[in-house]
Parts: structure tokens; C-alpha cells; sequence
């Protein structure tokens, strides 16, 4: 893995200092266990372990996800290391009233892209330097121009296809679901703290992987999503069997953005579509 040599020694001297002065009570970031090819998240609670920090094309993961867990939460603030793809992710979390500005120090990376073979939203990415947070640590990166095309590049293949050729592709994707939730747990916007397919009466999903649970399941989780998800892809890296969600979570997206002009995560006080009315909002006939 290439190692961000400025960005690791930053983060080890912020989360050290951090720690010493009380200012937080723990670090989330990026460590290297037993040479494998992706970092792993790591919490850091004395200075002395900041040493165990690092960054490089390795960090993948959305360490937001943790935010949303009140066991965490329960620590006390909290610094949290944020690609500025992350950084979307937070504002949304930010905006929703899950996390308390007051309670996290953000740890801004400037990121020219991780070796994810499921990152596709790399190659699209318009956050490569995280601004709005308390901090941020690496070289600068430049900021090359993504077209709007390539921003919904999976959607855009799937729209190519028929509506016949679009069923039988997802009948056949969908079928291959096991229901493990990976997906879900993932999920950094995904903290609900019961689920709709945990509930039994009435049930409102079937529980049982067959095609019709399996539909009702990810067509749910999708409308959950819409207007909130910021692609940060973790739903489509962490799923067993391949399923590729990105094209659903980007076609969602994509509406959104056509409709209202609104892309999640761009800043923490922005309103969202479908909790904010406004007199211009259009009125489209969908038949």
C-alpha cells in the first residue's frame, strides 16, 4: 500500500495532542494490522497509541458509522479521522440532529483516492479536500473536474437497458441476496435502532432470502436512503455475494439532484428535500 506519509504524521501528532490535553476522548482513525490490504478502524484512547495511526490507499472505510452508535457516543467527544468524501457523510448525520457538532472533533484528510477496487466514487469525486473541519492534515490534492455523467456513471449504464432487461438483470441480482443486513450495518446513515425488517407485527418484510422478501427488502432500504446517501459505496464493498447497489443508491441520486437540485452532504445546514417544503418544488407526472 502507498502510504500518505504527511497525512500519517499529522494525525499522529494531532491525536496525541488531542488526547494529552483532554480535549477528546478518544480518536477514531486508521491502523495496519498483520499486513493485510486494507487499514482498519482503530480508537485511540492514550497518546502514546497515536502511534498506531495511519493513512494511505488502504483507509476505505467510512468511520462515520461509528457516530451513530450511542456505546460510542458514551465515550465522550470524540475526534474522528474524515476523507472529504466522509465529511458528506457527517453533515448528513449533522443535519438529522444524530451527532452534536459540539461533540466531535473532525480530522479532515485531504485524499487523492483510495485502491478500492469498488470504489467507483473516486474516479468522481469532487471532496478530495475535507472543508468545514476542525482540522485538516496532508499535501493538497488537486481538485480535477468531474462531469455530471460521470458522477451517476452506474445509473447511466443501467438506463441503456430495457425495462425488461433492467427486471430480469435485478430479478436475477436480487435473487442472489442471503439477507445477511452487511449492507445495513455498514451503513453510516442506516441508525435506525429497529429496523423495519426486524418487526413482526405486522411484518412488513419478509425475513426469509427468496426473491419477493428479497425485493421488498432492498426497495425499502433504498427510499430509506434517498436524498440522504452521499455514495460512499460501503453498502456495495461489504456485500458477500457482489450485489451491485450503487447503481440503485446512485439512480435514487440522480433523481434527486434532477428534481430539486439538491446533493446530500455538501454541508451540514443544507434542507433536504423531503423534509423541507418549498413553493417551487416541481410537480412532475411520474406515468
Amino acid at each position: 500500500m502507498k502510504e500518505n506519509a504527511s497525512a500519517t504524521k499529522s494525525l499522529r501528532e494531532t491525536a496525541s495532542r488531542l488526547l494529552s490535553e483532554e480535549k477528546v476522548a478518544a480518536v477514531i482513525g486508521y491502523a495496519r494490522r498483520n499486513g493485510a490490504d486494507m487499514a482498519v478502524p482503530v480508537f485511540v484512547r492514550r497518546p502514546e497509541d497515536a502511534e498506531q495511526l495511519v493513512f494511505d490507499d488502504g483507509c476505505f472505510g467510512n468511520l462515520a458509522v461509528y457516530l451513530a452508535k450511542s456505546e460510542v457516543r458514551a465515550l465522550g467527544k470524540l475526534g474522528i479521522v474524515v476523507k472529504g468524501c466522509d465529511l458528506r457523510t457527517v453533515n448528513v448525520l449533522l443535519r438529522e440532529h444524530v451527532v452534536d457538532r459540539d461533540d466531535v472533533y473532525l480530522i479532515g484528510v485531504r485524499c487523492a483516492g483510495v485502491d478500492d477496487s469498488g470504489a467507483t466514487r473516486c474516479a468522481a469525486c469532487e471532496s478530495h479536500d475535507p472543508d468545514g473541519c476542525d482540522v485538516v492534515v496532508g499535501d493538497p490534492v488537486d481538485q480535477p473536474k468531474v462531469n455530471a455523467e460521470d458522477r451517476y456513471k452506474d445509473a447511466a449504464e443501467m438506463e441503456t437497458r430495457s425495462p425488461e432487461e433492467r427486471w430480469e438483470f435485478w430479478r436475477r441480482e436480487l435473487d442472489r441476496c442471503i439477507r445477511c443486513y452487511a449492507c445495513r450495518q455498514a451503513c453510516p446513515l442506516c441508525y435506525c435502532k429497529r429496523c423495519i425488517v426486524e418487526k413482526t407485527a405486522p411484518q412488513w418484510v419478509e425475513s426469509s432470502p427468496h426473491l419477493r422478501g428479497n425485493i421488498a427488502w432492498h426497495v425499502a432500504r433504498a427510499l430509506h436512503v434517498t436524498g440522504r446517501c452521499v455514495g460512499c459505496g460501503q453498502c456495495e464493498r461489504v456485500c458477500p455475494v457482489g450485489i451491485p447497489l450503487n447503481a440503485v443508491n446512485q439512480k435514487m441520486a440522480k433523481i434527486v439532484d434532477e428534481w430539486f437540485g439538491f446533493r446530500s452532504g455538501q454541508s451540514p445546514d443544507e434542507q433536504g428535500p423531503f423534509s423541507t417544503f418549498s413553493e417551487d418544488d416541481p410537480e412532475i407526472e411520474i406515468l
